[in-house]
């Protein structure tokens, strides 16, 4: 991936941290989603007063892509941190790479995580979630 591509998506993945809706853990996530047909789709957590229904930013930002008939994704970034204060890396969670696998090809498809220094992660889907379970399991 591009220097500039990681640069892009990092900063729409900072501007949904104003979006997030985190009145319970003020922790705030922002998400931008590259397709490989080149449109990015952003997304943000949003909280619910009864937790389970709440939503991350990364699986925010795949139901606004899906929903808009994108199903091939090239990257992500994900950016958080408390009341949109990035610190450190944050990771996607579990349910978050269980989505990523619904959609994207396991040895290509790339996460990006930035701290408070700027300094940048790069992952492979298949490096944060080995064995993961997909279609082509079924």
């Amino acid at each position: 991936m591009k220097k500039t591509q990681q640069a892009e998506l990092l900063k729409k993945a900072k501007e949904m941290l104003a979006f997030s809706y985190t009145p319970y853990s003020n922790f705030k996530v922002g998400a931008a989603l590259l397709s490989k047909s080149g449109k990015v789709f952003g997304g943000c957590n949003i909280e619910n007063a009864a937790y389970g229904p709440s939503n991350c930013a990364e699986r925010t930002a795949f139901f606004n892509a899906v929903s808009s008939g994108e199903r091939n994704f090239e990257a992500i970034a994900i950016v958080g941190g408390p009341d949109g204060v990035i610190k450190d890396f944050c990771p996607p969670c579990g349910v978050c790479r269980q989505v990523m696998m619904e959609f994207c090809e396991p040895k290509e498809f790339k996460i990006l995580l930035q701290n408070d220094k700027g300094k940048i992660k790069e992952f492979t889907l298949e490096e944060l979630l080995p064995l993961g379970f997909g279609p082509a399991n079924l």
